[in-house]
Parts: structure tokens; C-alpha cells; sequence
């Protein structure tokens, strides 16, 4: 999962660009979006276009496709009728056609487009755009019906004096859109209403941030209850509450921290690492969680525990009713597995790891293979009562192992290597085909990783094999011809740790109906797998962000890189958790709902009541950090007028006779040669004391090494680390953000403080670490200088080195 090749690096040869560290960003470049923007599908309340659940008998042609309902038709048709009033016959034949027309433009798949709506912040026009031809006839043949169709004062004076200037007012920029060329643009309304794509295929979907700040949030699960409540369990041991309106309780649900073994460490992979509700918990209020923890003899371990929530606040567990129902020791601090989820038939369902390392080393066919070992296995317990020999939960009678001399009963299915993520189907809303069918995503060792579906007894044939091919060639011959394949599976110069997710059974998005969606840890792509009835086979389909599609608002274009994990809330729409910096303690974790942008559910299907529930803290309201499309749109408007101003303003001063200088400016502006221009100098506090480096020169009682920035003119000064605190200290005059800087290696509560101020840690070949700052603080740097590490403080943990057992 976490620690599978993580570098916080962009992928050679990946389409994506970065905007700032650790932000992905995938689709067109910006500077490209304002000409393709001149129109996408979008209706008058800035949502995308649906499919009428009624027939419109007015707006008939909108009837499959478009922005009314059978409400909002007939409220037009009213409309019209009452204008209609004030014609006679011959004027009921000559106008009828351009008033339905024009009243209609409202059910148009581009009505923001033709009433100029596509901002929110721009006033809406009272007619929409027509074409130039057609608006001429219209007022040649209809000028009467203007002044009952608006009440814009400008329209109703130019359409008695002047026809051309009427019509130059209702003009569109782009003839493509505007009525009734918009109907005829074979282009525009090829695809309409099915999921937009890009000339590679790729699926153009839409992100809208829901929550951020987060620590390495692993886990997103809803209770069930019908509250739409969701709870967001972060990698460090903490659980939080949100609630439907978008706010967080200030208390966590739950708080592990103290028992939870988990480091600062880019990487490590143990944690709080799952939970899961129980289906009947609105009367039984259970809850069971997967957390790694160390056991007698600081032996490290797996822990799957019951717990229930406080009889006096439903918003928080009772930290007292914790029931440990089974533990398994880890034999390498890796491949920690981590899902628990319920599946229809009741049953809890457990995904365990190999148990670390690289290749399952462990035996003579390693762990995954072994089905006496509990690791490397999908377990399947009823969590409903005891069993015997001691056990907090009982063996299914239908478990494929239970029979079998030596397998552990609890053994559902086997051969896994680390299943990071697992959902099971909703199924289809009308015919519940796939219901119960059961997802993961299995992560690869060195070539594959793979998607799986879970079968009871299935082998999957690990560490024999890994994706379609072999692994270990001798296990691989002699394996099994029933072993389960994936039904996808990807090489590593697509990702390299794969991030399974849900199918997709939401209410909002209809066309996402049926696929399954997923990504990848360490490249940030997102994907999709389309199933094909017929054969049974699945299709793979990349999903993009960040095109013209996504101007509506609230929606954004960019997504923290690293994606840890995908979730579904109680309504069935679609999230993903990820992070821009993959340290268990550092606050950059986000989470993100999809919307497709192309067709929306109708209005008021998807509407729900919640059931309340008494909350006894505060709540604290959603501030998001991403920027819209629609902003980003608006600030580069803004930088052209700017540029266009600042371009007049030259061109005004140009000939004009120049100001003669003073002597005395001429003398302050003049420098000698070799001259240098003083930088300001930002002081980081307290040093720590060390021997004298040969290569240093004294600074007020400290020892600092003073080197040159490659292709700078600044001075960086660096004060070496010394002593068992291994306080680290950085000045500099700067000018310009600094370049990657050497440190040696901080222990975790020092790499904590990096994180939390953004900046990426890497490794050096000569044992240290390597801290690059972020580019977006530049700005700051100038002022005050980048934050200081002797500002955080001695290393409390005394930790100098990544936990061991990371995967090859």
C-alpha cells in the first residue's frame, strides 16, 4: 500500500503535468482552456443536462436530452400561451414558430451558454443568442413580440429604431452556439449526453473537494444508519465525523493514537489501516477496526477488534468497549493488508497481507500459498458470537477450507499478495445485476499489479504468479490450472501500487453507472475498468480531469497525487482519498467526489432526508483549498486585461520626452564593478554546538559552512548538525526559491515538521536525506525565509532510520 516505491516524483514519460508539489494535474493546459470554453452543455442553474424522466409535450425538442423537466415545459408552455394572448390568427402563423423557439432555448442542452450563464457571477441575459440570419427574420417578421418576451430596457428601444442593432446585442461570439446553428452542429450533438472523451479516449470527469487537512486519511465508510454520516479514519489512529452538510465534528470519533504503531516515515505501511460498521448497527451500535499495534515482547501485529459506540453520544465510540477478536503476528513491518468489510451474506470479510518483505519469502511457498497461515488470505468469520477452542467469533459452515486437515477454517480464499482496497457491489438500481460481487485491487511486486474478483476457495496465485505471468518459475509450473487470473491487470509503467475502488451505482452521475473505478498510489492515475455482458471481458479506460467540461461551479481540476484510497457514501456517489505528501503525519490528505460534467440525474431524484442526529461539539465548517476551474478562469481574464492595460500604458509613454535623471538617483542606482546588491537576511533562531568544520568560518559563536548555490549569485549559509539532538538550522539570502538542500537523516518527529510545512524528503546515496521545498512559497522566501528546523525542535523518538521490510 503506502510504502510501495514512494518517492513524491512525477513518472517519466506520464501525460500529466505538476502544478506545485505533490498536486496532479491531468488534461489540457490551462492557457488553452478560454478558447475551448465557448461552449460545453450546461443549463440555467449551472448544472450539466439530464435526460427527462417524462415526455416534454411543449419543448418536444428537448424531449431526450436537454434542461427541463416536465414541471419546468409546462411552465414554458404557460408562458407562451399568455403572450400568444395578444396575437390574432395571422400573427398566432407568423410568430408562433420564433416565440416557441426562443422560450424553449431555456430545455437546451447549452441554454448557459445562449442566455451567457456558464458564470455565475455574470448577469444572464434576458433572450438568448441568436444567430444573425435567424434574428433578423424574427424582428423583420415579430418585432411586436419583443417587448413581451423581455423587459431589458435596451432591447425594447433598439427593436422599434434599429433591426441590425437589435440583433448585434443577441450576437454570440462563436456562430456555432447560437440558435438555431447549435441544433444543426453534427459535432456538438454527436455525443451529447454520454460521458465526454478526449482524442485518446480518455473519460473527462470533474472533481468537487469535500474535506482536506487531513493525515494520510485511509479509509472513508459510511455507518448505514441512513444519518449520511461518514467517517474518515486517518493512518495515525484517529477517526472523524462528517456530517451531511459538508461541516467535521471538532471531536474524533475515535482516538488510537496511543496504541496505533505507525511512524513519520514516507512509507510505512502499518497504521490504522480499516473499520467497518456493522449491518445491523443502528441497534446493536458494533464497529470493528484493523490497526497494526506491538504485542508482548514488542512483537509487531495485526489487530481486528469490536468496538461500539457511546450509549451517550452516537458521535463518539465508547473507548472502553474495545473486544479483540483476532490478532496475527507480522513477521516484517510491511504488507499489512488492512480491508474489513461486510459482505451480503452478513460475514466479515478480512484481507490480510503476505506478511511482508519482497517475494513472500516466508516457508517453502511462502505465506500467501500456505493456508494454514492466516497471511496472504481473504478470511471470512460471523462476528455474531463465540466459537470454540476460544475463538471471539465463529467459522462459517460453508467456509471451502473447513474440512480441509491443516487449513484454517477461517480461510476464505488464498494466493493474495497485499489487497489494498476492496468493495463490494451495490448492484445495478433497477436490475441488481452484480450485486455482492466483491472488488480488490492486489498490489504487484516488480512487473504487475493486478484487479481481482473474489471467489470462494479461489487460489490467486501468489507468489507463483504476479498479474498474467510467472513470478516464481518453479511454483508457476507446478501451479494449479483452476488458479483465479485478474480480471485486469497493469505493468509498472503505468503504476506501480495499485489503489482498488468501487462500481460505481450513485444517483448523480447516471453514465457512471457499472464501471468500476480505481487508481494508483504511486503515478496518480485514475482509472476505470468497463465490463462487456456479452464476453465478460473488461475494458480499461482512463479517467482525465482538468478540461473545459469541469467550468461549473465548485468543481476543480487538480488532485493531490499520491491515492490512498476510494470510498462510497450512503447516497452511492463515488470519492477517493489521497495526499500530497504520503507521511502518516502530515496534514495534506484530501478528499474528492467525482461528477461528471456530461448528464446529471434529473431533478429531485436524488434527494434524500437525512436522519438527525444530536451532535454535543462543535461543528467546524469545510473551507476548500482547490482552486475552481471557474476561478482559474476568472484570473486569467484578469491577467489579460492586465496585460493589455500595462501593454496601453507603454504604448502611451512611448515617445514621450523622458524624465532627466539626478544626479543623486544616478549615483544610488550606479554600481561599481563586482558590485553586489545586499539580500535580506532571515536569522532561524537558537544553534546547537558541534566540532569545528575546517571548511567554516566562524559566525557569532557558530559553525557555519558557507558554499554557492550552482548557476546563483545568493549565498546559502548552513549550519552543520551536531550533537544528540540533531538540531538542523538553514539561513539564507535569498532572491529566488532555494535548491534541493542535504541534511542528514532527522528522525520522524523532525520529518513530521517537513511535512507539515510541504516540503518533499528524498533519499541520498550517501545515507542522508535530501529536502526540497515547495515551489509555491517562494514568495514567502523572499520576505522571511523558508521555516527553520531548529524551530522544531530535537528528534523526541530518537528513530535514524526507515522501518525495514519496505516492498522491492
Amino acid at each position: 500500500m503506502l510504502g510501495k516505491h514512494t518517492s513524491p516524483q512525477a513518472v517519466p514519460g506520464h501525460p500529466a503535468a505538476w502544478l506545485s508539489p505533490g498536486i496532479f494535474y491531468l488534461g489540457l493546459s490551462f492557457l488553452g482552456w478560454v478558447g475551448l470554453l465557448q461552449g460545453h452543455p450546461q443549463c440555467l442553474d449551472y448544472g450539466p443536462p439530464f435526460r427527462p424522466p417524462l415526455h416534454l409535450e411543449f419543448c418536444s425538442d428537448y424531449d431526450s436530452f436537454g434542461c427541463c423537466d416536465q414541471h419546468k415545459d409546462h411552465r414554458i408552455a404557460a408562458r407562451y400561451w399568455d403572450i400568444m394572448n395578444y396575437f390574432d390568427l395571422k400573427g398566432h402563423e407568423l410568430c408562433g414558430g420564433y416565440i416557441k423557439d426562443i422560450l424553449c432555448q431555456e430545455c437546451s442542452p447549452y441554454a448557459a451558454h445562449l442566455y451567457d450563464a456558464e458564470n455565475p457571477q455574470t448577469p444572464l441575459r434576458n433572450l438568448p443568442g441568436l444567430c444573425s440570419d435567424y434574428c433578423s427574420a424574427f424582428h423583420h417578421n415579430c418585432r411586436a413580440a419583443i417587448s413581451l418576451l423581455t423587459s431589458d430596457r435596451s432591447l425594447r428601444e433598439t427593436h422599434e429604431k434599429d433591426g441590425a442593432r437589435f440583433c448585434h446585442l443577441l450576437n454570440l461570439p462563436d456562430e456555432d452556439y447560437c440558435f438555431p446553428n447549435v441544433l444543426r452542429n453534427s459535432q456538438l450533438n454527436r455525443n451529447l449526453g454520454v460521458v465526454a472523451e478526449d482524442q485518446q479516449g480518455c473519460l473527462q470527469l470533474c472533481l468537487a473537494e469535500v474535506a482536506n487537512g487531513l493525515r494520510n486519511p485511509v479509509a472513508m465508510v459510511h455507518a448505514g444508519d441512513h444519518t449520511h454520516r461518514f467517517f474518515v479514519a486517518e493512518q495515525v489512529g484517529v477517526v472523524w465525523v462528517y456530517l451531511p452538510d459538508g461541516s467535521r465534528l471538532e471531536q474524533p470519533f475515535l482516538d488510537l493514537k496511543s496504541m496505533v504503531l505507525t511512524t513519520p516515515w514516507i512509507g510505512d505501511e502499518r497504521g490504522f489501516l480499516g473499520l467497518a460498521f456493522h449491518p445491523r448497527f443502528r441497534r446493536n451500535r458494533k464497529f470493528y477496526i484493523y490497526y497494526s499495534c506491538l504485542g508482548k515482547r514488542k512483537v509487531e501485529k495485526i489487530r481486528i477488534s469490536e468496538m461500539k459506540v457511546s450509549l451517550s453520544d452516537p458521535n463518539k465510540a465508547d473507548p472502553k468497549s474495545e473486544r479483540v477478536i483476532l490478532e496475527i503476528d507480522e513477521p516484517a513491518s510491511n504488507h499489512n493488508g488492512g480491508q474489513l468489510l461486510f459482505g451480503l451474506d452478513g460475514c466479515l470479510y478480512i484481507f490480510t497481507g503476505d506478511g511482508g518483505q519482497a517475494g513472500d519469502p516466508f516457508g517453502k511457498f511462502g505465506n500467501a500459498q500456505n493456508k494454514s497461515s492466516l497471511l496472504g488470505k481473504v478470511l471470512r468469520i460471523d462476528v455474531n458470537g463465540a466459537g470454540t477452542d476460544g475463538r471471539r467469533y465463529r467459522v462459517p459452515l460453508d467456509n471451502p477450507f473447513v474440512s480441509e486437515p491443516g487449513a484454517h477454517p477461517a480461510v476464505y480464499a488464498y494466493g493474495v499478495r497485499n489487497m489494498w482496497r476492496c468493495a463490494v457491489d451495490r448492484g445495478d438500481p433497477v436490475t441488481r445485476q452484480g450485486r455482492g460481487r466483491m472488488f480488490c485491487g492486489d498490489v504487484g511486486q516488480n512487473k504487475f499489479e493486478e484487479v481481482d474478483l473474489i471467489i470462494k476457495g479461489g487460489n490467486y496465485g501468489w507468489r507463483a504468479k504476479e498479474g498474467f505471468e510467472c513470478y516464481d518459475k518453479k511454483l508457476c509450473r507446478n501451479a494449479s490450472l483452476d488458479d483465479i487470473l485478474p480480471i485486469y491487470a497493469y505493468g509498472h509503467e503505468v503504476g506501480k501500487s495499485v489503489t482498488g475502488g468501487y462500481v460505481y451505482r450513485g444517483c448523480e452521475s447516471p453514465n457512471l453507472n457499472g464501471l468500476y473505478i480505481f487508481g494508483d498510489f504511486m503515478s496518480g492515475r485514475l482509472m476505470a475498468l468497463q465490463e462487456d455482458r456479452k464476453t465478460k471481458k473488461w475494458r480499461k479506460r482512463d479517467i482525465c480531469l482538468g478540461n473545459a467540461t469541469c467550468a461549473f461551479p465548485g468543481l476543480i481540476s487538480t488532485y493531490s497525487k499520491f491515492i490512498i484510497s476510494f470510498a462510497e457514501d450512503e447516497a452511492g456517489e463515488l470519492y477517493f482519498l489521497a495526499t500530497s505528501y504520503p507521511s502518516a503525519y502530515a496534514p495534506h490528505g484530501s478528499i474528492y467526489k467525482f461528477v461528471d460534467p456530461s448528464r446529471r440525474a434529473p431533478p429531485g431524484k436524488c434527494r434524500y432526508k437525512p436522519v438527525p442526529v444530536k451532535t454535543k461539539t462543535k461543528k467546524i465548517h469545510f473551507q476548500p483549498l482547490a482552486t475552481t476551474v471557474l476561478d482559474l478562469l476568472k484570473e486569467e481574464e484578469s491577467q489579460k486585461a492586465a496585460r493589455r492595460s500595462s501593454n496601453a500604458t507603454l504604448a502611451s509613454q512611448k515617445g514621450s520626452p523622458k524624465k532627466p535623471t539626478s544626479p543623486t538617483s544616478r549615483q544610488k542606482s550606479s554600481r561599481g564593478p563586482g558590485a553586489k546588491k545586499k539580500g535580506r537576511v532571515w536569522s532561524p533562531g537558537p544553534q546547537g554546538r558541534g566540532k569545528q568544520n575546517p571548511h567554516s568560518r566562524s559566525a557569532g559563536g557558530r559553525q557555519v559552512a558557507e558554499r554557492k548555490s550552482p548557476g546563483r549569485s545568493q549565498h546559502i549559509h548552513e549550519e552543520t548538525e551536531t550533537g544528540s539532538d540533531r538540531k538542523a538550522a538553514r539561513t539564507f539570502i535569498l532572491g529566488v526559491p532555494p535548491p534541493p538542500l542535504p541534511l542528514r537523516r532527522p528522525g520522524p518527529w523532525t520529518q513530521a515538521r517537513l511535512a507539515d510545512w510541504g516540503c518533499h524528503v528524498s533519499a541520498t546515496a550517501q545515507g542522508g536525506v535530501q529536502v526540497r521545498w515547495p515551489q509555491s512559497q517562494g514568495r514567502a522566501w523572499e520576505a522571511r525565509g523558508p521555516p527553520s528546523l531548529a524551530a522544531a525542535g530535537d528528534d523526541r523518538s530518537g528513530a535514524t532510520a526507515p522501518p525495514t521490510g519496505r516492498p522491492a
